[in-house]
């Protein structure tokens, strides 16, 4: 099994009473996840539950639910890798959506619209303010119920009329939507599973809803997601099921360049990067190889990676650092980190990350970057 995976005893839900396809689904979904997309361990596990916990029936069986998957288009056999099960795109957005209710479904609701800055006036979305009649107001935006109660308040029944004076309108603000291309890098270092810790897979989940989040509810926004080990690389969204930890150091600066390259090439406003890591910087990149020391913070290493703190302050870009651990060395680092950057940093535990995440994505909506 998994480093850092406990099962506990399986309740299931009382209201339903169905022990069917879709309760093993839910299951299914998380381990998945948990083997980073491989069906074979995942079918494993659920096996195991199965015996422990007794998840099926006599009526409905794993042999059935096996079945279902690959009926309903959820699993592939691979004839051409010996029989090989493979889970189907419609698996990967299923994942990507099972994560955004568990994650995005906890949160408070909010306002619904796209990005929104401070400037008011002829923009794009009626925002909550009201403010008196200015000429150049379009009549769209006269709120006629607050007007008429000003009229009457200002000059009652005057006679056998109504008196509605300029000086009553009362119109609605606009706020110009605006547009945010966000970066999550993703530390892949071989310390976000040591100690018996699985870190990378809530990572995992809250890039998989973030990137559904966005997908569904902001379609003007876009999402780059990186990895960041020894090297950095960019991948797709459909890949984050599969993403595992490497035997890698962690090279900050590696990621953090490609962050701001791909940053750069977008032509939006509003531009940020998000990085989730539970480590400090401990690898570079040079041309005679890599150089690297994991034993306390390495000045070198340190210097760089502030440098290009600095450097993406100097564009705009602003860092927020969601560093999953309570080491107060570490913190340290990252609060010289984000002084320099001017951005933020959040030290949280697993449990967490997800809502934090999420709050700030929408606190950075509001606001022009």
């Amino acid at each position: 099994m998994a480093l850092g995976v406990r099962f506990r005893d399986f309740v299931p839900d009382e209201n339903s009473g169905d022990k069917g396809f879709e309760q093993l689904l839910k299951l299914f979904m998380q381990l998945i996840t948990i083997t980073s997309g491989d069906v074979g361990e995942a079918l494993q596990w659920l096996n195991e539950l199965d015996k422990q916990y007794g998840v099926t029936d006599d009526n409905y069986g794993m042999g059935n639910f096996i079945e279902d998957l690959k009926k309903k288009g959820y699993i592939d056999e691979n004839e051409q890798e010996r029989g090989e099960l493979k889970i189907t795109p419609k698996t990967e957005q299923k994942i990507r959506k099972s994560a955004l209710e568990e994650i995005f479904g906890k949160l408070k609701k909010s306002s619904t619209g796209n990005h929104r800055t401070p400037q008011t006036g002829q923009g794009d979305e009626q925002s909550t303010d009201l403010r008196e009649f200015r000429f150049g107001d379009s009549l769209e935006q006269i709120q006629m119920t607050e007007s008429i109660r000003n009229a009457q308040l200002n000059h009652g029944m005057e006679g056998d009329g109504f008196m509605l004076t300029e000086g009553d309108l009362e119109v609605r603000e606009n706020e110009h939507k605006s547009q945010t291309s966000t970066v999550l890098m993703i530390d892949i270092s071989h310390s976000m599973i040591l100690y018996g810790e699985d870190r990378i897979t809530p990572a995992k989940k809250v890039a998989m809803a973030l990137a559904e989040l966005v997908k569904q509810k902001y379609p003007k926004d876009t999402l780059d997601v990186i990895v960041f080990g020894n090297d950095a690389w960019q991948i797709e969204v459909k890949d984050l099921p599969y993403l595992q930890v490497g035997p890698y150091h962690t090279n900050t600066v590696a990621g953090l360049e490609l962050a701001m390259d791909l940053l750069r090439k977008r032509k939006t406003p509003n531009k940020q990067i998000f990085m989730i890591t539970d480590g400090k910087p401990t690898c570079l990149k040079e041309a005679g190889g890599y150089y690297k020391n994991s034993f306390g913070l390495d000045r070198k290493v340190v210097n760089k990676t502030l440098n290009l703190a600095a450097a993406a302050r100097r564009i705009k870009i602003p860092i927020t650092t969601f560093m999953i651990t309570s080491d107060p060395y570490l913190q340290k680092f990252v609060e010289e980190f984000t002084e320099v950057n001017q951005g933020k940093a959040y030290y949280s535990g697993l449990k967490g990350l997800g809502h934090l995440v999420f709050e700030d994505y929408k606190k950075n909506r509001r606001k022009s970057l």
